[in-house]
């Protein structure tokens, strides 16, 4: 990627020191970070591409920051050369990639546990409405990392492709789980 597309190399460096009691406030700090996608440098330095994507949660991080009683310094940033903008592009990459992996572990688990439901045969309306909220959290994930993936990690497309997955094998438990109701009501007729 160049660094005239989106990011490429461009970059948001915050400094941030938040007292260290109490420690609510540098964990809120670090959640709201890692919640925006930014990479951490070390200790208090974080990075994202500055695209308007990650403009959000870096004002929340800032604010909470603020908030506590700490301090921040934010950067505008560009490596001195090529291959340092291609170095920092990977390390964020690197770091989606390890977000999408962990994505597609859950997909697998939310496919695991559809199986046992049919294996058991536990087809009621309450199990569904749970099953379809997993699944509606897997997609708000999935969203969620696409915008922030802006690179554009290899198992993004992996990742694609297991939420249909998820979302086909969601649809078939519904038309069992209503199947099952259905002959429930007809036989009591």
């Amino acid at each position: 990627m160049s660094t005239t597309e989106p990011g490429g190399g461009r970059w948001l460096v915050l400094v941030i020191k938040v007292p260290a009691e109490p420690s609510r406030h540098r964990v809120a700090v670090w959640r709201e970070l890692r919640k925006t996608g930014a990479l951490s440098l070390g200790q208090g330095v974080w990075a994202v591409p500055d695209v308007p994507v990650f403009a959000g949660g870096v004002a929340r991080a800032l604010s909470l920051t603020e908030k506590a009683g700490g301090q921040a310094v934010s950067l505008n940033a560009s490596g001195r050369g090529a291959e340092d903008a291609v170095r920092f592009q990977a390390l964020f990459t690197a770091a989606r990639s390890e977000d999408w992996k962990e994505f597609l572990a859950d997909c697998g688990k939310f496919e695991e546990e559809l199986a046992k439901e049919i294996r058991i045969a536990k087809f009621t309306l309450a199990e569904l409405e749970e099953e379809e909220q997993s699944l509606e959290r897997l997609r708000r994930w999935h969203r969620d990392l696409t915008a922030r993936d802006v690179f554009g990690a290899p198992e993004a497309a992996e990742a694609g492709k297991r939420l249909k997955e998820c979302a086909a094998a969601c649809e078939d438990y519904a038309e069992r789980v209503f199947r099952v109701l259905h002959e429930t009501v007809e036989d009591d007729g």
